[in-house]
């Protein structure tokens, strides 16, 4: 080892941290203004558990200092990576860019079933997992789903089956979207709709009700055929190279000349696509940077465009409940409060604690279950503390977890989609 790299643990360590800049462990000053706002400290308050303490652990086994141990491996995997302290710190760290790779290149990669051909292969397979959910489509309709809920009949289930059982949401029929659906009125922009993976088996119906909306506001839409799953499932396990690929499938499929905008109505998935360009560094980024640079949430993109379609009145009380991945990783939080009270007649109640994580973070309340459910007690208790018993939820995992949480404490709520209300409201104008 050369004298000066003895001297300098970034550069000592440059090779052992592929795809990390030593300069962001160094942007963070350890002043702790994050810690407020970490949903794993708040509820541990052990400083390994906060953003600092992890950015600490990470720089250590950077530096060889420490090796990674099971210890210090739990404390990272317990990161929701849910970006709040990157939307607190004073000094602008960014996070995402050590937590994601660090995990991703210095654990290993999990080999287990549920990994394999759960959440590998069926999760991001839109066809296969809408197949899959054939029997349960029945199972609700014939009751039986509710009476495997309310008897607790799924705790008998292996643990990961259970609560996969109890996230389902209500499942409908719903046709698929056609390729494409022309604007109402005069055509003011044509966009790209990401219809991705879970959120086309299970909720596509907010992805039809996404689309009356841009229609009412004079878009045409076009869903195309061959676009695939954002990447995150595997991105966030650990599986660069099948990531990288879905991400160049998407590029391929939604990628055109035509369309002025890629929308995304799902959080999570937006966050990934706007960040497709830092991810993988080859020949191929350039043409992922330039796709980021259109990848536009649907919020954003009606707030800029700006509404035009007449609204009716929804006598609703409503609470509204900032995704993560909505709120600091792609830091929009105005857009959809400004969209939804346009609708006359619903009451937007502010919710405590709004952009603290529910728990879902993906997958992440498949396998850090003991945390997920703390957090989303916390997150239900917030909700009930506002009266109102109808939520809003601009990403698929939110909605699944805040269902959830309210089934299992015997609590009713209405857990909607920002366009889902904006669509009821256009159909009410139109009475």
């Amino acid at each position: 080892m050369s004298e000066s790299a003895a001297a300098d643990p970034g550069s000592r360590n440059a090779k052992s941290l592929p795809g990390i800049d030593y300069e962001t462990f160094l942007s963070c000053v350890h002043c702790g203004l994050c810690t407020a706002s970490c949903p794993t400290y708040k509820e541990t308050l052990d400083e390994n558990d906060s953003p600092r303490g992890r950015i600490y652990l990470m720089r250590a086994v950077a530096d060889q200092r420490v090796s990674l141990t099971q210890a210090i491996q739990h404390h990272l995997e317990l990161c929701l990576d849910c970006r709040a302290c990157e939307t607190a710190c004073p000094s602008g760290v960014e996070y995402g860019k050590l937590i994601e790779p660090f995990r991703n290149r210095q654990f290993e990669v999990p080999r287990d079933f549920f990994h394999r051909q759960i959440l590998w292969k069926l999760f991001p397979d839109a066809r296969r997992l809408e197949r899959a959910l054939i029997p349960a489509r029945w199972a609700s309709r014939l009751g039986m789903m509710w009476l495997i809920r309310a008897t607790g009949l799924w705790k008998l289930l292996p643990a990961k089956w259970g609560r996969m059982v109890t996230l389902l949401p209500p499942l409908r029929a719903v046709p698929p979207l056609p390729g494409r659906l022309p604007a109402e009125g005069t055509r003011r922009a044509t966009v790209a709709l990401f219809v991705g993976c879970v959120a086309n088996a299970m909720f596509r119906h907010v992805h039809w009700a996404t689309a009356r909306v841009l229609q009412a506001n004079g878009c045409d839409v076009v869903i195309p055929p061959d676009q695939a799953c954002c990447g995150a499932i595997d991105f966030h396990s650990g599986r660069d190279e099948p990531a990288r690929d879905l991400a160049d499938r998407n590029l391929a499929a939604l990628d055109r000349s035509d369309v002025d905008a890629i929308v995304v109505n799902v959080a999570g998935c937006g966050a990934m696509m706007k960040e497709y360009g830092q991810h993988w560094p080859d020949d191929r980024q350039p043409a992922r940077v330039a796709f980021a640079s259109k990848v536009r949430d649907v919020h954003e993109f009606l707030d800029e465009l700006g509404w035009e379609a007449e609204l009716g009145e929804l006598a609703i009380r409503a609470t509204y409940h900032d995704a993560c991945h909505l709120a600091h990783a792609q830091g929009i939080r105005d857009a959809p409060r400004r969209l939804l009270e346009q609708i006359p007649g619903l009451r937007l109640v502010p919710l405590d604690e709004s952009d603290t994580c529910c728990g879902a973070a993906g997958t992440y309340n498949l396998v850090q279950t003991e945390m997920a459910d703390r957090l989303a007690a916390r997150k239900l208790r917030n909700i009930l503390r506002t009266g109102a018993r109808t939520v809003v939820s601009a990403n698929a995992g939110c909605t699944l977890q805040i269902l959830r949480e309210s089934r299992l404490q015997g609590t009713r709520l209405d857990v909607v989609h920002p366009m889902e209300l904006l669509d009821r409201s256009i159909a009410a104008a139109s009475r």
